[in-house]
């Protein structure tokens, strides 16, 4: 179970490290050395800019973007989104353990389609929802929040970027104007290449530090103020804009950032464990990531 809270001064100190330092695995001294790590991570990673101020997605969540800007977001997002795959494929090829390769392949098979399911949960024993709450909360043939995708089923319409296809598609954008690199700005680009050489680097600590800081970033508003801006827009402008990508990932990516909080309890206490590189790989993946929100607020001015 995820015990960090992303507003709070510092990780707190799981459950899990607890029932290992009760059980004489850890030392004291050990768990208080990780305390620290924990402390490190939030100076590096949870205070950085793009995640405590994010200019754009601040501006976004206003509502006020143009139906022009609206789509050069989407289009951009939509590049990031589906070259992320690359990333994702290149993490768990690289991942150094098997428990890594399969906390790596819960992610990609997601969000290639493969729809999360509690252990014990029968696939047909789905709840019944009106459109209005499949609208906001996602269609449970097609998504879930909780569990696993091992025994999970695939579902071509629960493929993420399928969603954003029909974002796109209300916005009258078509399937070929979204997604490819093409279509991408240098600042996209820049980032979706930043994620394949650290998120997917063969240097599993490289990989790790950002692994961690990505999963972070994701859980730590933004998806929120993406939501509410949208909101916004389909409640004035554009009634059929279909918003289950944003707010399915808005309450799914706590999970996200979980796995890789026991991902780096599992690491850190290995004799090969290097915080230098782990530092490393964060920075530069979370500078990649302003890059990215950067290159998005400057096109606000040229549009």
């Amino acid at each position: 179970m995820m015990t960090t809270v992303l507003n709070s001064p510092t990780p707190a100190i799981s459950s899990r490290i607890q029932e290992r330092l009760q059980q004489g695995q850890l030392t004291q001294d050990q768990v208080t050395e990780f305390q620290a790590f924990l402390a490190e991570i939030d100076c590096h990673f949870l205070q950085h800019r793009i995640i405590t101020n994010n200019a754009y997605t601040r501006w976004f969540q206003q509502g006020e973007a143009t139906d022009a800007e609206l789509r050069h977001f989407i289009q951009q997002f939509s590049v990031f989104s589906n070259q992320f795959l690359i990333a994702a494929l290149q993490k768990e090829i690289n991942a150094p353990t098997l428990q890594q390769s399969r906390a790596s392949r819960e992610i990609l098979l997601n969000e290639l389609g493969v729809i999360y399911r509690k252990p014990g949960q029968a696939i047909a024993n789905q709840p019944s929802l009106t459109e209005a709450e499949k609208e906001q909360e996602g269609d449970p043939e097609l998504v879930g929040t909780e569990g696993t995708v091992d025994g999970g089923i695939c579902r071509f319409r629960a493929a993420h970027f399928e969603w954003l296809v029909a974002v796109a598609a209300s916005l009258e954008l078509n399937f070929a104007d979204i997604g490819k690199r093409k279509h991408g700005t240098p600042a996209t680009l820049h980032f979706c290449d930043e994620l394949i050489r650290l998120y997917g680097s063969d240097d599993p600590q490289i990989a790790e530090g950002a692994s961690f800081a990505v999963e972070h970033w994701a859980a730590a508003g933004f998806w929120q103020e993406l939501e509410d801006g949208l909101l916004k827009i389909k409640q004035t402008r554009h009634p059929q804009l279909p918003l289950a990508f944003f707010t399915w990932h808005n309450r799914v990516e706590a999970q996200h950032a979980g796995h890789t909080l026991e991902e780096i309890e599992a690491v850190y206490f290995s004799s090969d464990f290097d915080p230098v590189k782990f530092f490393q790989g964060g920075r530069e993946i979370l500078e990649a990531i302003a890059v990215f929100w950067d290159g998005l607020e400057s096109d606000l001015y040229m549009q």
